[in-house]
This record gives structure tokens, sequence and C-alpha cells, in this order.
């Protein structure tokens, strides 16, 4: 690991889980940047794509704040934090408590997403929804499989599922995030930034799971809608 990764949250092997720094306050909250610039236009692209009310299983749920700012704006929501690594968990637990006066915030629940049996991890049998920001692109490409194969059996007909992130399309890819991917596999080789139409559509089909709107979102990230047939 470089020195370039030493401020940066850790995952079990060391390597950086969150390229970037973030901040922690006394009841054990992290805070992203990143999160910070985009949390608003993200919560309005669910508002007007994904289920307003009903159970919502978010995968890799990082420091909780896309989970808690979502389920404050829509109250009929059952928000399920979920993570493999515990920094985050801890966190999500933490913004949970914090909003204790919000009874929509569940778990958080250590679900990985490349294991068959998610049930047994605490997952619902059947969500209305499943949302993932930020995840398939620093993970091996596993967890894109295992995310697109768990949301076809875990969504109920005409659930969706909200990944976002930095995409390319078709073999094509902003120069920003062809950079942003060759530093990444720079760290990781099975890290990268995936292609919509190349890598995941082909999975999502197998798992039951159609394209349904795809929101360009600033700094060339995607808001991608899946809907479970």
């Amino acid at each position: 690991m470089s020195d370039e990764d030493r401020t940066y949250q850790k995952a079990k092997t060391g390597k950086p889980l969150a390229l970037e720094a973030r901040d922690t306050v006394s009841d054990g909250r992290l805070f992203s940047p990143s999160i910070a610039r985009n949390q608003d236009i993200v919560r309005e692209v669910y508002s007007s794509h994904m289920p307003i009310a009903g159970t919502i299983l978010e995968i890799a749920s990082g420091t909780g704040e896309h989970g808690a700012n979502i389920a404050h704006a829509l109250q009929g929501l059952t928000w399920i934090y979920s993570d493999i690594d515990a920094d985050s968990l801890a966190s999500q637990a933490a913004w949970r408590a914090h909003k204790a006066d919000s009874a929509a915030l569940r778990g958080p629940i250590e679900l990985d997403v490349t294991i068959t049996d998610w049930a047994a991890a605490g997952a619902p049998t059947k969500a209305d929804g499943m949302f993932c920001a930020n995840m398939i692109h620093i993970a091996p490409f596993s967890a894109a499989q295992g995310l697109l194969t768990g949301a076809g059996r875990h969504l109920i007909s005409g659930g969706r599922l909200m990944l976002y992130g930095p995409f390319a399309r078709n073999g094509e890819i902003a120069p920003s995030n062809a950079q942003f991917s060759n530093d990444l596999k720079r760290r990781d080789t099975s890290w990268g930034v995936r292609d919509l139409d190349r890598d995941l559509v082909p999975l999502a089909k197998a798992a039951g799971l159609t394209l349904t709107e795809v929101v360009e979102m600033p700094a060339n990230n995607l808001s991608v809608i899946w809907t479970r047939d």
C-alpha cells in the first residue's frame, strides 16, 4: 500500500476501502466528503425512480449517510444497512442511533454479496428495492456478479435496484473515468470502472433484471435503475 493511502479507511486486507479521508465525530459516525457533495442529487434521483415506501436493502452502505438521508426524507421506507467492513458497520449503527427519532433505519447486517445465502446473514427474503453506491468499481468483479444475482433472488417482482457510480458505456468511457479506472487497477488489479452494457447488462438479464433508466449525474457518474421482472 502506497503512502498516498495512509489516511484512508482500510479494509481487512489493509487496502483502502474508500479513496478519500473520512471524518469521524465522537458518536462514531463517519462522514464522506464525496457523499456531502452528491447526497442531495442522489436522494432526488432515488425519490423519482425508486420505491418511496417498503423495504429497501442497501448494499455496501459505507458511512451510512445515503441511507440516513434518503430514509429521513421518505418516511415510508424501512431501510436496512449492510456491509462487510467493521468500521463501516459501526458508522451505520451510529447513524441509526443518531436518527433514533426515525423508525426507518434497520441493521446493520454483515452481508458479503458474493455468498449465495443472503437470508442467513439477515437480508430480507423479499425486498421492494435495493440501493448500492460506489461499490462495484472498488471491489473484485465477483462483487458485481453477486450483487446482481442477489438482486434477482431478493427483489419482489417489479422491485427496483439503483446503482450509483462511474461506468463505461459500450466500450466508451469518459477521460476522467478512464484515468480513475487506471488508478484503481494500479492499486488492485481486480478493481476498475465497469462497462454497464458489456459487463453488467448480461449479468442482470440472467438474474431477471431489466435496465429501466440511466440518469446522468455530476462528475461523469450515472444512476442506473433496474427492475425485477
